[in-house]
């Protein structure tokens, strides 16, 4: 199982200039800015779970990283989140 991004709205002030996670993300064009809702947005086939976003969103704490279910690829809302992937992992192979 692995994990991916969530962003919270409520909670994301990309709008008001904090774009940490877009900037810290080591997969390109993962995390956008959403010029529609002025938040951050996760393009979650991209999303290899290292859990950097959610670090470097800690004080605001608007990442949440949900588990994904191997066999279907769905995201589980609400589930608790497995570990996370080193970097290493995340992008060996």
């Amino acid at each position: 199982m692995y994990n991916i991004a969530w962003v919270d709205n409520e909670k994301c002030i990309a709008e008001k200039g904090c774009r940490l996670c877009i900037m810290y993300c080591p997969e390109a064009d993962t995390i956008m800015f959403d010029e529609s809702t002025k938040k951050a947005i996760v393009i979650e086939p991209r999303c290899k779970g290292c859990d950097l976003c959610k670090v470097v969103c800690s004080t605001h704490n608007a990442i949440t990283m949900f588990p994904v279910d191997p066999t279907t690829g769905q995201v589980i809302r609400g589930g608790e989140a497995g570990e996370s992937a080193a970097l290493g992992q995340a992008y060996a192979g």
